[in-house]
């Protein structure tokens, strides 16, 4: 710094690279006071700092965790339109996460990327992975999204390499960048998380079960219905007749029932636009069928009360749709007959289904009970249950909880007995 004074009283105008040299000496001996004060005088005296003026003090100042300093000098260089050198950047990126400043590193990325100098800055493979779990944790999609970028960067340069290197995000990550496009309302993350989990898995296997949920559940959170439905088909086609994975991902009463939720949100309008996005995939080219997306829409009908579209689409699935219903086609719609105190007509339809060969789910016989119980039928429902347990099938706690309580309703106490029995050998 004596130097620069000394070349001003000799009239001779330091230049930047002169107050470089100074900074390399400021940095080297860890005086980001006077770094700071000597980029100031550059910039109050007209000599402009470059690239590596900012570099340097930006570097020093992050190392002696002066943050909100390094981060005003960055915010300068983008600004100035210099390049951060990629060691800056990377500090800065990792300070960032550490310090929890997770708006303040996606308003950086986002300033790199606008810029023709920075657009090409990507961290390090592994500090991209922190980058998305911190992110995701925090929910912060806008930074999520940003990490799956660089993370897809690192995916094509590896491809790209001779030999090539093979690199693949974590699918559990996926899964939690599902969760926060949805949470956040961001189709954006969440089709960079698909496409990015594409990528990786290089058409070696079907996503697992568990990702297929979550991005049909996002796509339900979002209101992309038809997306939701495009999704539960691959998923059928992929895992519906392999006998690799539970039936119940497929019902609507447990694993789809979110799907029934956002089929039912507006009513009646919400059902009958699901079902003509239905009927259209399955007479297009490739027909693309559901039953798993129409036992949805069953459900939905039964969870507004409209018996006749509930009835109208199970009879469709058999019928003009040519698809084979299922035993959850059956149990919605023993669901919607007795909601509505129909208990003859769910009665009829268990015996169908029965004569057809299909085996009742533990599913069919509560659902079962609950219309004997709402049409006050307390021993019929006893009744189900000792066919259930003949079946093989445990009554759920809940189940004899209902008995219990429609039989102290009614004063049955006999009935009300033998339930207490039945609930004290489960």
């Amino acid at each position: 710094m004596d130097l620069v004074v000394q070349m001003q009283d000799y009239q001779i105008t330091p230049n930047t690279a002169s107050y470089n040299l100074v900074l390399k000496a400021m940095h080297q001996t860890r005086e980001s006071e006077a770094a700071e004060k000597l980029i100031d005088r550059m910039l109050q005296t007209g000599t402009a700092p470059d690239d590596e003026s900012y570099n340097l003090v930006i570097g020093l100042l992050i190392t002696m965790n002066q943050i909100d300093l390094a981060l005003k000098y960055m915010d300068l260089t983008l600004k100035s339109g210099y390049m951060v050198s990629m060691n800056v950047f990377t500090d800065c990126v990792r300070c960032c996460v550490t310090a929890g400043r997770l708006d303040v590193l996606s308003s950086i990325i986002e300033k790199c990327k606008t810029t023709e100098q920075n657009k090409s800055l990507c961290p390090l493979w592994n500090l991209c992975n922190y980058i998305a779990d911190v992110a995701l944790q925090a929910d912060h999609s806008k930074l999520a999204f940003f990490a799956l970028e660089f993370l897809a960067r690192w995916i094509a340069r590896g491809e790209n390499a001779r030999p090539p290197v093979l690199l693949s995000v974590d699918e559990g990550s996926v899964v939690s960048a599902f969760g926060t496009a949805g949470r956040t309302y961001n189709s954006t993350l969440l089709d960079a998380a698909w496409s990015i989990l594409r990528r990786s898995l290089r058409q070696k296997r079907a996503p697992n079960p568990e990702t297929y949920l979550s991005k049909i559940y996002s796509h339900a959170s979002l209101g992309q219905l038809q997306r939701a439905f495009s999704t539960l088909s691959e998923f059928e086609n992929a895992y519906g007749n392999s006998g690799e994975v539970d039936e119940e991902l497929f019902s609507p009463f447990t694993f789809l029932y979110p799907l029934v939720v956002a089929c039912c949100k507006n009513g009646f309008s919400t059902l009958d636009s699901v079902y003509v996005q239905l009927e259209n995939l399955s007479n297009a080219d490739p027909p693309c069928k559901s039953v798993a997306a129409l036992n949805c829409v069953i459900l939905g009908c039964a969870n507004i009360w409209d018996l006749d579209r509930a009835y109208e689409t199970s009879e469709a699935i058999g019928g003009k749709l040519g698809i084979s219903p299922d035993i959850h086609s059956y149990n919605a719609l023993i669901c919607a007959f007795g909601k509505l105190k129909k208990t003859s007509e769910a009665l009829k339809v268990f015996e169908h289904l029965v004569n057809l060969g299909a085996k009742p789910n533990a599913t069919t016989f509560a659902l079962l009970v609950d219309a004997h119980l709402i049409d006050r039928g307390q021993k019929a429902a006893l009744s189900v249950i000792d066919d259930m347990v003949k079946a093989g099938l445990a009554p759920s706690k809940e189940t004899l909880k209902k008995v219990r309580r429609r039989c102290s309703r009614e004063m049955d106490f006999d009935s009300d007995e033998k339930g207490s029995i039945a609930r004290s050998a489960i």
